[in-house]
């Protein structure tokens, strides 16, 4: 297409010559000719000028820069729609094959399922849902329209899915939760009988593990985002447009709010509540209780500035040690001194 029909696709702008051909979308360093690029930070302006692409998405005008630019007012999303542009999605047929599919579950309209794909009694599917080999859909459980949900998912019973959900491969939604008592010297399990609600619009990344309640739902909010090998525990409520990303852990009870942020590796302690807009950085430990609104880290947590001055001090702590021990030296040495002049006197 020509850059002008692409900045109208975008609500752009285009500075330059807007009769460019663009053909396709890649990284500053690896655009070919025709290609239309994106600059992420000013600190690539660099590799900009020397960058074959034909154009460049741009939040604001860069000067030095010779190849027509598309001002945006959010570059990524920008970016974002090229892609879906020139990689439009290949529409899915599923092969001929066996797979079971219950009477009494309701099929929607053009929903494609593959082969291996198991729906049991009562199960809803909607319309143009993509269900890929080796789905697992239980009695009773609901996925809404314009689903997909990749090879080798399993969605247990009574569990619900908004519209528009992606399931990655592998991800279990609806397991047991990890509910135990102890009683006579064992661990007796604690049926749990509640289920999973999961909203419009959400992302759930390959080997996901989450939850069914005890009693009542484990929810996740419109929008959210989960990446991969995340576990979701029971009874846990996630807000609206939430991110967490790779290996947390939320274990159960844990009330999550909206827009919040759980880096890498990040382990929330049960019953806690974190506040919408907080965020936590990697590997941080959420001991429990409440957490206001914020940016934390560390194990356990503290607000960033505070933990960052801490850890200054800490990286302090050898010279600190050094200084104490040559004041100590220096302590012991005037008593010796005082003592031998009490002495001589």
């Amino acid at each position: 297409m020509k850059l002008k029909e692409f900045a109208d696709l975008v609500n752009g702008t285009v500075l330059g010559d807007p009769d460019t051909q663009i053909t396709g979308i890649a990284g500053i360093q690896e655009a070919r000719t025709g290609d239309i690029t994106f600059l992420s930070a000013l600190k690539f302006v660099k590799d900009l000028r020397t960058s074959r692409a034909a154009a460049v998405i741009v939040k604001e005008p860069v000067e030095g820069v010779t190849i027509p630019q598309v001002m945006v007012a959010n570059p990524y999303r920008a970016f974002a729609a090229a892609l879906t542009c020139f990689h439009p999605e290949t529409p899915q047929q599923a092969m001929a094959g066996p797979s079971i599919v219950s009477e009494k579950a309701i099929i929607g309209e053009n929903v494609t399922v593959y082969p291996f794909v198991y729906i049991a009694d009562g199960a809803s599917i909607g319309d143009n849902t993509v269900l890929f080999p080796g789905v697992y859909v239980g009695q009773q459980a609901v996925i809404g329209r314009n689903c997909v949900i990749h090879p080798n998912v399993t969605i247990r019973e009574r569990c619900t899915l908004g519209e528009r959900v992606v399931v990655h491969a592998g991800s279990v939604i609806g397991s047991d939760g990890f509910g135990y008592v102890f009683d006579e010297g064992m661990h007796r399990k604690i049926p749990q009988v509640g289920r999973v609600v999961i909203g419009d619009d959400v992302e759930i990344g390959s080997n996901v593990s989450i939850d069914r309640a005890t009693l009542g739902e484990t929810s996740i909010g419109r929008g959210t985002k989960i990446d991969n090998l995340v576990q979701i525990a029971h009874n846990v409520k996630i807000g609206e447009h939430t991110l967490l990303v790779a290996q947390v852990g939320i274990s159960g009870s844990c009330n999550i709010g909206s827009h919040v942020i759980l880096a890498g590796q990040v382990g929330v302690g049960d019953h806690a509540s974190i506040e919408s807009g907080t965020i936590i950085g990697g590997k941080a430990g959420v001991m429990g209780g409440h957490t206001a609104k914020g940016v934390y880290i560390g194990s356990p947590i503290a607000p960033h500035r505070e933990f960052m001055k801490a850890h200054a001090l800490f990286l302090r702590l050898p010279e600190m040690n050094r200084k104490i021990k040559e004041l100590e030296d220096k302590i012991k040495h005037l008593e010796k001194e005082e003592e031998k002049n009490d002495i001589d006197n």
